[in-house]
């Protein structure tokens, strides 16, 4: 469940929405996890996912520092070497 200093948020995510107030406590708590992963976790998450899925390094580090510029929590700029020395460190 969300924390305490989430409660205004949640009452009012269940008030607009119509949601029962347990599943507006979940959403609120799912929100704040996946924000809450830093810059480096989700690096590591999305290079791992796209290799998963086949795609090379050249791409991945293309991929990768689009998507952090477009994070609604700032990442900063991140070049390649800086992305590449987070995940093979």
């Amino acid at each position: 469940m969300s924390s305490p200093e989430h409660t205004d948020l949640v009452r009012h995510i269940a008030r607009s929405t119509g949601l029962p107030a347990g599943t507006a406590a979940r959403v609120v708590a799912e929100v704040v996890a996946y924000f809450g992963e830093t810059a480096e976790e989700y690096v590591r998450r999305r290079h791992a996912e796209l290799r998963r899925r086949g795609m090379r390094n050249a791409r991945i580090w293309t991929l990768i520092a689009d998507e952090l510029a477009t994070r609604p929590v700032g990442a900063g700029a991140y070049t390649e070497r800086r992305l590449r020395r987070i995940v093979y460190g």
